[in-house]
């Protein structure tokens, strides 16, 4: 079936999950959706847990996973019912993150800065049916482009939304935004998580997040007390890099704006010292990084210095999903600087 406009506005509502969509792949499931769909999944044991997959078009990794849980259990309920949300069937079909005509599905929940967009439609009718179920807790399975490790990212340091991360991963990000996004809109509903699961391609982010997928089903509940000292690396987002819209960018070392250093995604999750090399100035030589904070109290420090052309951090930082991607950085960002923080928000490397 081809998507007609009326269908690509609005959300559909499956109840169940048909059986053919267990062997579907991702970029074909325009032939069986009409639109972005909430399948609801029933389960034993109340209350649901909720999972969202394919908010961005390309990022496969979350509907193999949910695949991989329900062949698992094929035959029988779940331990608890699941809401299922699949996004972006349009963009999977082209095999991208968000189409030219669109507004990116993960930035258009409540809080986003496009509430008029009719992505925003979707996601509100989304949350508003979510809340009603009261769930357990939530879920938002994505890849990205550069080499990172797996992780996970929260929106309130609150135990239970720690011990949730935790059971994804020990490296977990709090960040405040980008806005719009899927984990900050459910977390007043209950404990919510967005899990990155590396590059698409290959078993181990499928395994990894399926994983998880079933672990969460099968949880009785979450604890409120806190996770264990050195079983938490805590890191907060405090800068968003950005190229700015009129700058050209190079990773081969061709003449641009940015000359950016062709392993720049290896630092992913380093601890860099002041000075460390993101590049050198090509063209005019004035062009600077658009650096932009990463929440609302941020006081943003000079993140970089440009001395004799050369792009260097001038303090210290751990980057985060840095990217190779031209397309990434010309939809959402080059990538993040982040700092340790405690179980309170507080920088670790900041004077208290």
């Amino acid at each position: 079936m081809d998507l007609d406009f009326a269908d690509r506005l609005r959300l559909h509502i499956v109840e169940g999950f048909p059986e053919n969509l267990l062997d579907t792949a991702a970029g074909d499931l325009w032939l069986h959706l009409k639109g972005p769909t909430l399948f609801r999944i029933a389960g034993r044991d109340q209350p649901p847990l909720f999972v969202t997959v394919l908010l961005h078009g390309n990022e496969h990794t979350g509907w193999q996973a949910v695949q991989t849980v329900l062949k698992h259990h094929r035959g029988r309920l779940l331990p608890r019912p699941l809401l299922l949300f699949v996004g972006n069937i349009e963009a999977s079909k082209a095999n991208v993150r968000t189409l030219p005509t669109q507004t990116d599905y993960n930035r258009t929940w409540p809080g986003t800065l496009f509430p008029d967009a009719r992505e925003a439609a979707v996601m509100r009718e989304v949350l508003a049916h979510v809340r009603t179920e009261a769930p357990f807790a939530s879920i938002d399975i994505h890849n990205n482009t550069g080499n990172n490790p797996h992780y996970a990212c929260v929106n309130r340091l609150a135990d239970p939304y720690l011990h949730l991360a935790r059971l994804f991963s020990r490296t977990v990000v709090y960040f405040e935004r980008p806005l719009g996004v899927q984990s900050a809109a459910l977390t007043p509903i209950c404990p919510a998580v967005t899990v990155e699961c590396g590059r698409v391609g290959g078993n181990a982010g499928v395994e990894h997040a399926a994983e998880f997928v079933d672990a969460a089903l099968a949880m009785s509940h979450l604890p409120d007390h806190p996770v264990p000292d050195g079983d938490l690396d805590l890191m907060q987002t405090h800068a968003i890099i950005k190229v700015p819209p009129a700058a050209s960018f190079s990773f081969d070392g061709s003449d641009a704006d940015f000359r950016l250093r062709a392993d720049l995604d290896h630092l992913n999750f380093s601890e860099l010292d002041p000075g460390t090399s993101f590049g050198t100035l090509g063209g005019s030589g004035a062009a600077h990084l658009d650096v932009q904070p990463g929440g609302d109290t941020d006081a943003l420090q000079a993140y970089f210095s440009y001395d004799g052309r050369e792009i260097r951090l001038a303090c210290s930082a751990i980057p985060a999903m840095l990217t190779l991607d031209p397309r990434a950085v010309r939809l959402d960002c080059l990538g993040y600087l982040m700092h340790r923080i405690d179980r309170d928000g507080i920088r670790i490397d900041s004077p208290r």
